[in-house]
């Protein structure tokens, strides 16, 4: 795995912050108080705020990890936003048309980079033909800008020609990071620094310790016309890197930082101590097995075995600490573009007596230690997890190895950083079961990541071949929108009656604020960010 193509899921990007995630929906107009509120706002100010993971390299191409992702919105500004509500909202463009596979953009006037360099139409194209580049290896493509993409210019208008329909065309592209020109001719400037539209400039960049950003003047074409004049914008944002909640929890008690998101017990302390918190649904516990040649979880009895010996409500109520709920479906955050459930009754049941029975016919015999072997191999896997799942994931993770013991397979636990997971499952596969948590708002966006190329070339991580979900995602793909939601549940359902994904819990994860006021969502908005007096 090269630097520049450190790569992982959803979208905290979160779509849990901090937590390996492909992040989305980002965008929306700053609702942080209430009318008539910005009386108790206060000017110059450092907004500061703890996340658990170090994002890596800057670039905002490069990487999908929900840390990378909530940070590139302070410097970076997408073609569009979406609003809580789902609607479209302009962002670098004024307006737009949707005509089949055809979509127009006309860019907002006056648009300037952090340089001072004019944001033009060309500048889109060149950052939209660089994604679809498959040399680039963005984990964008085909996830935010469609495969076989073309883009043109003409003045300061945009056109897009889709090689096929996507009928969440322009919630993708409200994750589509803009860069300007200086950063797409250099794009090794982007590791360390930043290079675009957005409300905030990176002025200081200390990896896993802290990144700095100061606001800019002049900025008006933020998310539904968002501006940097607003009263209580911070003067700066400081983002600091602290592995462990409690840490963070007493820094926000102390009154030392602003905001930090808690997914483990430390949300009760703080809640009790009357701090506000801003939730946010996500899909926080998602497992998945490396179906890669050599993985003992590529024979579907195994993985079946591995999914059935789970007791998955225990590991809710283990990974969430009593307060998560069953998924419904795999893209989770907010607004969604599908809502029902494709959960419920086809992700295989608990029974500890099957998963014996499916080893044991799948000639895996338990040895005097217990263990399984097969043709002289022992039944061995390793199995990571991120640590931004808190004290809660590695609670779970103790529980999913002792029931795997049970029936006989000798499991290792790894609990790594965002960055280290990442290079595990998109770069050296020295994996064979993960819990990833893939959070995305709309269902097309999962397809990448469960069909298509293999890591690490491609962004199909668990090497994933099912027909079924390739059969109903295909033919929802030809649907417009929300029209084509039940074959997208078909098609998760496949997924789930084979174990190739199992999702086990959902989660409103509580990012908590002191002496601040923001609005989330996908991620924090940072022109919704209002410093209190």
């Amino acid at each position: 795995m090269t630097p520049t193509r450190t790569r992982a899921l959803a979208a905290l990007a979160l779509t849990l912050t901090g937590s390996v995630g492909l992040a989305a929906c980002g965008g929306g107009a700053p609702d942080p108080a209430g009318p008539g509120a910005s009386t108790a706002y206060a000017n110059g100010k450092t907004f500061t705020l703890n996340l658990a993971s170090d994002p890596g390299a800057l670039d905002p191409q490069g990487s999908a990890t929900s840390a990378l992702f909530g940070l590139t919105q302070y410097a970076y500004d997408n073609l569009v936003a979406v609003a809580k509500d789902g609607s479209i909202q302009p962002q670098l463009a004024s307006s737009w048309t949707v005509d089949g596979t055809t979509v127009t953009l006309q860019l907002k006037d006056g648009v300037t980079c952090a340089d001072g360099s004019a944001f033009t139409a060309q500048t889109v194209v060149d950052n939209i033909t660089y994604v679809v580049n498959p040399d680039n290896k963005s984990p964008f493509l085909g996830v935010f800008i469609p495969a076989g993409t073309t883009a043109t210019a003409s003045g300061s208008t945009v056109t897009l020609k889709l090689a096929a329909p996507a009928p969440f065309v322009l919630t993708a592209l409200a994750n589509l990071p803009m860069v300007c020109d200086a950063g797409m001719k250099d794009r090794s400037t982007l590791k360390a620094g930043t290079n675009g539209t957005g409300p905030y400039v990176l002025t200081e960049a200390v990896p896993s310790t802290r990144y700095t950003y100061e606001l800019r003047k002049g900025y008006t074409w933020g998310p539904g016309g968002a501006t940097t004049a607003e009263a209580g914008m911070p003067a700066k944002v400081v983002v600091k890197i602290v592995a462990n909640e409690t840490t963070s929890a007493n820094e926000l008690l102390a009154g030392t930082i602003n905001a930090v998101q808690i997914t483990g017990p430390d949300a009760d302390r703080l809640a009790g101590a009357g701090l506000e918190s801003v939730g946010m649904q996500a899909l926080i516990g998602e497992q998945w097995y490396n179906q890669g040649d050599g993985h003992a979880t590529a024979d579907p009895a195994v993985r079946m075995a591995l999914t059935q010996a789970l007791d998955l409500k225990q590991l809710q109520v283990a990974l969430t600490s009593g307060k998560g709920a069953p998924p419904t479906q795999l893209a989770a955050l907010e607004p969604l573009g599908c809502s029902g459930d494709s959960v419920t009754g086809h992700v295989p049941s608990f029974d500890v007596a099957a998963a014996g029975a499916a080893l044991d016919a799948a000639g895996w015999t338990k040895g005097p230690d217990g263990i399984r072997a097969k043709d002289g191999k022992k039944l061995s896997l390793t199995f990571i997890y991120p640590n931004s799942l808190g004290t809660g994931g590695g609670a779970a993770a103790e529980l999913a190895v002792a029931a795997w013991k049970a029936v006989g397979v000798e499991v290792t636990a790894k609990q790594q950083t965002q960055t280290e997971a990442s290079g595990a499952v998109f770069g050296t596969g020295a994996w064979d079961i993960v819990w990833l948590p893939l959070n995305v708002s709309t269902p097309d966006q999962v397809m990448p990541f469960v069909s298509g190329t293999t890591a690490p070339k491609g962004t199909n991580f668990a090497s994933i071949d099912n027909a079924g979900y390739l059969a109903a995602a295909t033919k929802a793909m030809k649907a417009n929108g929300a029209e084509g939601c039940k074959d997208w549940f078909a098609a998760e359902q496949a997924l789930f009656k084979a174990a190739d994904v199992v999702p086990f819990a959902n989660n409103v994860v509580p990012t908590f604020v002191k002496s601040a006021k923001l609005s989330i969502i996908g991620s924090i908005v940072p022109t919704s960010i209002r410093m209190l007096g």
